[in-house]
């Protein structure tokens, strides 16, 4: 696209779709306005009409990545529904696998964009008004399927309380330990492996806390 043909914020548009695409490559010291100018062909003045400073077009990739979060997220959710269990009490189980399938995914296949969504420089993605919009929102979309097993009475109203950061805390560590940290030359199987371990410990965990009991042939891990 010319220079001359970006009108109506398709300028805006392009910078912010360069710098995602500069960012899955590259993570965070990838995005840089003045580069993304001349990438996108205009000057860096015109540029700046749309983003003032480097710090608005982190947070509008950051939630482009949230996005990306949500859908892998989503994506393992869908796998749940379309095996299917007529079991509610399962498939509410199965699901909180699923988003913390996908959430550890999203961060290891795209780990450019994944570090640009929670970059130091980024909070403004957690504006209120971003997150009302829950296809940016991985954390309401843990929240909603944390709910889930309270509504079935796997988790107690008392251990649900903060249940959030718990999830959260540990997907997110376990994909930084595999991202930046000595876990990084695991192979894949061993990594899933350990996944399944992490998962399968807060399982036993939210199942304790209404004393739940946990069938040895109780499939957790819902394969599609």
């Amino acid at each position: 696209m010319s220079a001359s043909s970006y009108h109506h914020g398709n300028l805006r548009e392009a910078l912010v779709e360069a710098a995602v695409e500069a960012a899955r490559a590259n993570g965070p010291d990838g995005v840089a306005l003045r580069e993304l100018a001349r990438t996108v062909g205009v000057s860096h003045s015109a540029a700046y009409r749309h983003f003032s400073h480097r710090d608005e077009l982190m947070s509008a990739v950051a939630v482009r990545a949230m996005a990306g979060l949500v859908a892998s997220m989503q994506h393992r959710l869908d796998v749940v529904e379309q095996v299917g269990s007529a079991d509610d009490v399962l498939r509410a189980r199965r699901r909180l696998i699923a988003v913390g399938q996908g959430y550890v995914a999203f961060a290891l296949g795209e780990p450019g964009l994944f570090r640009c969504a929670f970059a130091a420089k980024t909070a403004a993605v957690l504006d209120g008004d971003v997150l009302a919009d829950q296809s940016v929102n991985p954390y309401g979309l843990l929240s909603e399927t944390l709910d889930g097993l309270v509504d079935v009475g796997f988790l107690s109203p008392e251990a649900r309380v903060g249940a959030e950061m718990t999830c959260w805390s540990a997907v997110h560590g376990f994909s930084a330990l595999h991202l930046d940290g000595p876990l990084g030359e695991v192979d894949d199987v061993a990594r899933d492996e350990a996944l399944d371990h992490v998962l399968a410990a807060i399982d036993r965990s939210y199942a304790a806390s209404t004393g739940t009991a946990i069938r040895p042939d109780d499939d957790i891990f819902a394969r599609g």
